[in-house]
């Protein structure tokens, strides 16, 4: 007997809801576990995913903001996890920052930095997390485009939050300069961590649809 998943088409209207997440455990493992132990478990496995993406982190000149992998993680998380593990998942990520362990960005913790400058971003990334996570669940991350435009709203919450609290933060008030550093030199480069993050998806369930065993 094959280790499968259930094929995406045959799911029952009751559970469509699910995300790629719930799917990339096995059922014969799935089945051993509690059910909180699973979503324990998967929403460590997305704190973790967080933590490794905030390592890719550097600075370019005097800008306050730096270039990380976190709005990958943080946009893949939700999208795989869903509404209530993707912001547990942040939540979580925040906690331990808070706490002391150095998992953010440029290896820096402490709730100074959560309410510092750049902390717009993080709180941005619980919001986003929240929106990612939903939309996944109402199926936008099935396809192309609809992870295209959950991914791109979800950038676009960080940005909302992140830019203006930069603002009055970082630059006492001053918005041009906030989007000059904390906005435009970020694009391109939120750019390819969004389409890397919108492919992901419809592939995964690509593959989850084509296992072994589930025909």
């Amino acid at each position: 007997m094959t280790i499968g998943m259930p094929r995406i088409d045959r799911l029952p209207a009751q559970e469509r809801g699910l995300t790629v997440g719930d799917f990339l455990v096995p059922i014969r493992i799935s089945e051993r576990l509690h059910t909180r132990a699973r979503h324990l478990a998967l929403i460590l496995i997305g704190t973790a995913l967080i933590v490794l993406c905030a390592r890719v982190s550097f600075y370019v000149g005097g800008n306050p903001v730096p270039f990380t992998g976190q709005t990958f993680g943080v946009l893949l998380t939700a999208g795989a996890l869903g509404f209530r593990r993707g912001v547990a998942s942040m939540l979580l990520y925040l906690a331990l920052g808070i706490a002391g362990f150095a998992v953010f960005a440029d290896q820096k913790h402490g709730l100074d930095v959560v309410l510092g400058a750049t902390g717009g971003y993080l709180i941005g990334f619980v919001v986003a997390s929240a929106i990612v996570g939903r939309l996944a669940e109402l199926g936008w991350d099935r396809t192309i485009l609809g992870a295209i435009g959950a991914m791109l709203i979800g950038s676009v919450v960080i940005y909302a939050i992140g830019v203006p609290w930069l603002a009055y933060v970082g630059y006492g008030g001053d918005f041009s300069k906030a989007i000059a550093n904390g906005l435009v030199p970020f694009l391109l480069w939120d750019a390819i961590k969004l389409a890397l993050a919108a492919a992901a998806f419809p592939a995964a369930w690509w593959f989850v649809g084509r296992r072994p065993g589930d025909r």
